[in-house]
């Protein structure tokens, strides 16, 4: 017999543990949320670092930088996530693929025509 826990006899070794497959379903539920929820961050700091570089490069307002990130993606047809990535990217490495050179450019003008 096993120890006691919250005053229930936990048995271990060939004989099954009450509810253990619910238990082991909720902590791969959890596992998986966990993953989900450290991609969302990394996703929005990204994000985040991508507005700056847009406010920067397009002399913009805060407000107008997630427009213009929304704007390039829409126009070509690219997640938000992944236009934020090549843009954070191109700071370092200086290359921006044409299409997505041209929304920018596009959606920076009319960003301050407005």
């Amino acid at each position: 017999m096993g120890n006691p826990l919250n005053g229930t006899t936990v048995r271990t070794g060939v004989h099954s543990v009450p509810g253990r497959e619910n238990l082991l379903k909720r902590i791969s539920e959890l596992q998986t949320e966990i993953g989900q929820l450290q991609e969302a961050v990394v996703s929005h700091a990204v994000v985040d670092q991508a507005i700056g570089v847009v406010i920067t490069l397009g002399g913009l307002r805060p407000e107008q930088g997630f427009q213009v990130l929304r704007e390039v993606s829409q126009h070509t047809n690219i997640k938000l996530r992944q236009i934020a990535e090549q843009l954070v990217d191109w700071v370092h490495s200086e290359q921006l693929p044409d299409d997505i050179r041209n929304a920018l450019d596009r959606a920076f003008a009319a960003a301050r025509s407005t």
